[in-house]
């Protein structure tokens, strides 16, 4: 991905792929057809959890992390060997940190990456296993004390003993917003993958020094609305960024441990461009 800015939609995506088909296309993006069978086979199998949580190529463990409210609660993963990684932050939806955050973070370390993934609840009592409540518990986040807390996790990985200093963020949903003002707000942050996140204001855009690359699906009004003026600041403030938008997959659709709004095809494919990414700005 060089400097040049792109915006595709892909039009694709909202007819179903053959296995063929979605090989094809996500081999392009993961660095070779082994990559994206290995996505598929996962996903036809009707697995939620990917990566089990004793994978033996893993170190995975809760720690907490100094942050602007307190200590910070979080998940890290990494590859079970003694090279330096790169980091990258995980961020969950509105649901708080829950199985499916950490079997991403999981995901993110088999690539190469010590992958964090923070409560955001942490210091409102931690994330309850009530769904219902843990969507209650964000009303009683300060947006302004959140942001710092997850950017003090860029400050946790650029130090951490196993870390090459490189730190990447992404998000998902109310994560993905989250990662947008992350990178407003961590000149240090190399990498931004935010999937179908609100958009940060646009005069806050020429703060960002991260590459971007956003993830948003064709079908989600309420946030697409705001992608026309942040592909504008985008690019009057020379931020580099590629925007893909997927056609035929709705809000939420990485998720799979929900039925209803799992895209298997845009998810897959994003994924794809997501590791090709990270490798790219962190590894390189």
């Amino acid at each position: 991905m060089d400097k040049e800015t792109a915006n595709a939609r892909e039009s694709g995506i909202g007819e179903p792929l053959d296995r063929r088909g979605f090989i094809k296309k996500s081999a392009a993006f993961a660095g070779g057809t082994a990559a994206a069978l290995v996505f598929l086979s996962d996903r036809e199998d009707g697995r939620a959890q990917i990566v089990p949580a004793d994978d033996p190529r893993l170190v995975a463990e809760y720690v907490k992390y100094p942050a602007a409210g307190g200590d910070m609660r979080a998940y890290i993963a990494r590859p079970k060997k003694d090279a330096k990684c790169p980091g990258v932050i995980v961020i969950h939806e509105n649901r708080g940190l829950n199985p499916h955050t950490e079997d991403v973070a999981r995901r993110v370390a088999l690539e190469g990456f010590i992958a964090i993934a923070p409560d955001a609840l942490s210091q409102v009592g931690g994330t309850p296993e009530n769904v219902d409540e843990a969507r209650a518990a964000f009303q009683k986040l300060d947006r302004e004390t959140t942001t710092k807390n997850f950017v003090a996790a860029v400050q946790y990985l650029k130090t951490h003993p196993k870390s090459t200093g490189k730190v990447g963020c992404m998000g998902f949903c109310w994560g993905g917003g989250v990662t947008n003002q992350v990178a407003v707000h961590a000149p240090d942050l190399a990498a931004a993958i935010p999937f179908y996140g609100s958009q940060p204001a646009p005069e806050d855009v020429p703060k960002i020094k991260a590459s971007l690359l956003a993830h948003y699906a064709g079908n989600d009004e309420r946030i697409n609305a705001g992608i026309a003026a942040f592909e504008e600041a985008l690019k009057k403030a020379s931020v580099d960024y590629t925007i893909f938008v997927y056609e035929g997959a709705g809000h939420a659709f990485f998720n799979d441990t929900n039925p209803s709004r799992y895209h298997k095809e845009a998810a897959g494919l994003a994924w794809a461009r997501t590791v090709s990414f990270l490798k790219e700005k962190l590894t390189a």
